[in-house]
């Protein structure tokens, strides 16, 4: 007995020198945002204290936490969007100023391109979330060129964000196994950046959201992650709500080492649906507070029409101000319809951001 208590004993001392935080250089970064060590809000306060439980009632066991990898996650997150600067003109226009910008997303550095409305400000502002271009091509402020130029002509200030891994953004290994997340990370900097640049050129109580594609998805993620960010969001020709949907088109098909990581590491759609409903904004469409509109061609055979159906139907069950515009026969990219969908997205903003 005496040795058994003794190996008991020693056991105990070994446990308790090998407790601890375990910050070693192999460990992976937070995967909810890839590279930053930005304190979340549980991180950056200490807990209040628990109110003691009534008379004869236990108490509630606490939530578990959400999955690192998740909106919740992010719905947990500080944002502290800043550093707007003005780098270089690149353009100069008779209606607009492009420059080359950069600002602060947690501890990245995102590079993008600003143009500036010609007179006197401070102007309504505009981010623009671009669709998927591989960023081992992508250039500064590639994707949405028709956009950047109609709307800043229209009198918005436009902030098209290149996101991390892309041009000169800083780098975030690991985004794509991330399931791109921290892209809404940088697009909810973009907005707070925008905001603190303020007066006298960018209005920061007039701040609306413009995605294409994959920058639709990451639009409707800022949405529920950040209800009340800003004041109305447009969306082109978007990817599914459902985010296991994307990954099965894109990922599943294509991209077999990937998908086998992401399915290792996560679990399937089919294994796993609690973790799928996680990232996907669909989940969360109850908190979207913004009014919406949405265009979309009716033989999109990228993003097929039937997953823009199902987040404006599910959108209106919950009696959100959502409006869908629909365009005979164009596909993806709009061609034909495109000045007239621009046309109605500015009518949009101007009486959003009025």
């Amino acid at each position: 007995m005496a040795v058994r208590h003794l190996l008991a004993v020693g056991l105990l001392l070994l446990v308790a020198g090998c407790s601890g935080d375990d910050d070693s250089a192999d460990s992976e970064p937070t995967p909810a945002e890839s590279a930053t060590s930005e304190p979340t809000e549980s991180e950056s306060t200490s807990p209040e204290p628990s109110e003691p439980a009534p008379d004869g009632q236990a108490d509630e066991p606490a939530p578990p936490p959400p999955h690192p990898v998740s909106l919740p996650a992010l719905m947990g997150r500080t944002y502290d969007g800043h550093g707007l600067r003005l780098g270089d003109v690149l353009l100069r226009t008779d209606a607009y100023t492009r420059y080359a910008v950069t600002y602060r997303s947690g501890d990245l550095r995102i590079s993008g391109i600003m143009n500036v409305p010609t007179g006197r400000g401070p102007f309504p502002a505009l981010v623009l979330n671009h669709g998927y271009i591989d960023p081992s091509y992508y250039v500064t402020g590639q994707g949405l060129a028709r956009e950047q130029d109609y709307l800043a002509r229209a009198g918005y200030v436009v902030l098209h964000t290149d996101y991390r891994d892309h041009a000169g953004s800083d780098r975030a290994p690991g985004s794509e196994r991330r399931l791109r997340l921290g892209y809404t990370v940088d697009v909810i900097n973009a907005v707070l950046a925008l905001k603190r640049f303020g007066r006298p050129t960018v209005d920061p109580e007039r701040i609306g959201l413009l995605g294409r594609s994959m920058g639709g998805g990451i639009t409707y993620n800022a949405l529920v992650v950040r209800p009340g960010l800003v004041d109305a969001a447009v969306v082109y020709a978007s990817v599914s709500s459902h985010t296991a949907d994307n990954f099965d088109r894109w990922i599943r098909g294509e991209r077999t080492e990937l998908a086998r990581w992401i399915i290792d590491e996560y679990g399937s759609p089919e294994r796993d649906p609690e973790f799928w409903r996680g990232v996907s904004p669909y989940t969360y469409f109850e908190r979207v507070t913004e009014p919406i509109l949405v265009h979309h061609g009716t033989i999109d055979d990228t993003c097929p029409l039937r997953w823009t159906h199902r987040t404006v139907d599910e959108l209106e069950r919950l009696d959100k101000d959502v409006r869908l515009r629909l365009y005979e026969g164009e596909g993806h990219t709009f061609y034909a319809d495109w000045a007239l969908s621009m046309r109605r997205s500015v009518r949009f903003l101007d009486r959003q951001l009025a």
